[in-house]
């Protein structure tokens, strides 16, 4: 991605060497906190409900099938943008977080992906309650694939738990190179 990133010339503001072990920690203790309650409803999930269901609403101005993806859809729109703009900005810190729960959303669409079927959890919905519906159980239904909920879901997660791990990993990477390339500087202007 370091590669990918310079194609674009863009100057990442430094991490300090405190701020990176600041974030590892936050980092950590959210993955163990996830992995802890692994596919259960987290606590930044609350947040991402209240976007998925704006997404419902925003998108089905559109139609009903848009309107049905839209939960999901601007639920993984929101974090994405947000590391994109962070991303033009040069901001590593704030690109990583994004891109982090961009990610972390994967986890909360693989659990409402999984009860596809089951239709156990809750529904929340922002209109009447009577015409609420399970949105993945309607997409898989529509897309024919229904009996995969689990397998699908399980892959979701798998690619959620790469990017939130894969976030981590380039901002160590990143920092430490940028840290590097600042002692390097200093000792060839010292030397």
């Amino acid at each position: 991605m370091q590669a990918w990133a310079e194609r674009f010339d863009i100057d990442w503001a430094p991490v300090s060497r405190t701020s990176l072990i600041a974030w590892l920690i936050f980092y950590a203790a959210f993955l163990v906190y996830a992995l802890r309650n692994f596919g259960q409803f987290l606590f930044i999930d609350s947040a991402n409900l209240v976007v998925h269901e704006g997404g419902h609403l925003l998108f089905g101005w559109f139609g009903s099938t848009i309107g049905l993806w839209g939960g999901t859809l601007l639920q993984w729109l929101a974090p994405l943008l947000l590391a994109a703009y962070f991303f033009t900005k040069g901001q590593t810190s704030a690109f990583v977080f994004c891109l982090f729960f961009f990610f972390e959303n994967w986890l909360y669409t693989a659990s409402y992906m999984a009860d596809a079927r089951a239709m156990q959890l809750p529904l929340v919905t922002v209109g009447d309650p009577d015409l609420a519906e399970h949105d993945w159980h309607a997409i898989f239904l529509s897309l024919g694939c229904l009996p995969y909920d689990t397998i699908i879901a399980s892959v979701v997660r798998f690619f959620g738990w790469c990017g939130m791990l894969g976030s981590v990993g380039w901002l160590v990477r990143s920092s430490l190179s940028s840290q590097g390339a600042v002692l390097n500087s200093a000792t060839y202007e010292n030397g």
